[in-house]
């Protein structure tokens, strides 16, 4: 059986490491100037293909191939519900989140009500039109995004227009979509993240927690684990 690893470079060389020590063969992918990366010369099989964004062309790739299984790595189709199921309807196995999973979890309000659904607690929010009910201060969230982008944290509801119009012209063009979110804001806050992991056949890992609290225009710059914050008790 052999696993297609659509990424490049250092992620795909880990994901060739492992794969090999579970006896799987790898199938590489790259763009016809990266030909001799690393990555291709370590994979048993490598197809050229335009882009690491053209989920056609990969899914091709793993089918002339033999590969039964695309391992997505981190970024590039790694969050793309659309790829996601496009491997199912091929009959791939994507190793990842399910299609569903992935577009619950990439919105902000949905992921929220999944949330809330399952007793999580959650921040007070919603949409725009919710901000009075909230209350400052608020952060203004690009609804489909990630990385730090479409962000604005508000601290009078004089301000909410102009913060509303800025991110969410960034979110359309970090994202093509300028759907927001606004929740009430925590200042200076913990940033702690529970790493899970868990496949079809019900079996579910943690790996513990990790503080992401150090960070520069909201995106982190250190990770630290276990982290420093959390108590015995807590954890």
């Amino acid at each position: 059986m052999r696993i297609l690893i659509a990424n490049r470079g250092e992620i795909a060389l880990r994901v060739m490491r492992t794969a090999r020590a579970m006896g799987y063969g790898c199938v590489a992918i790259h763009t016809p100037d990266e030909a001799g990366a690393p990555h291709v010369v370590a994979a048993d099989l490598a197809v050229a293909v335009p882009g690491y964004l053209d989920g056609a062309a990969i899914l091709a790739a793993a089918q002339a191939t033999g590969a039964g299984m695309i391992h997505p790595g981190y970024g590039f189709l790694s969050e793309n519900a659309d790829f996601a199921k496009a491997c199912a309807e091929a009959g791939l196995t994507f190793i990842g989140p399910s299609a569903q999973a992935i577009a619950i979890m990439g919105d902000k309000g949905a992921a929220k009500r999944a949330a809330q659904a399952a007793g999580v607690p959650v921040l007070p929010g919603g949409g725009p039109d919710d901000a009075a009910r909230i209350g400052v201060p608020l952060m203004v969230k690009a609804a489909m995004g990630g990385g730090g982008k479409g962000m604005r944290l508000v601290h009078d509801l004089a301000d909410l227009p102009e913060a509303l119009e800025r991110a969410a012209s960034e979110a359309l063009k970090s994202f093509g979509d300028g759907a927001l979110i606004v929740e009430k804001a925590l200042l200076n806050p913990r940033h702690i993240e529970v790493q899970v992991f868990g496949d079809r056949h019900g079996n579910v890992v943690h790996l513990g927690e990790r503080d992401c609290s150090v960070q520069r225009r909201h995106q982190k710059v250190v990770e630290e684990a276990p982290s420093p914050a959390v108590d015995p008790d807590l954890r």
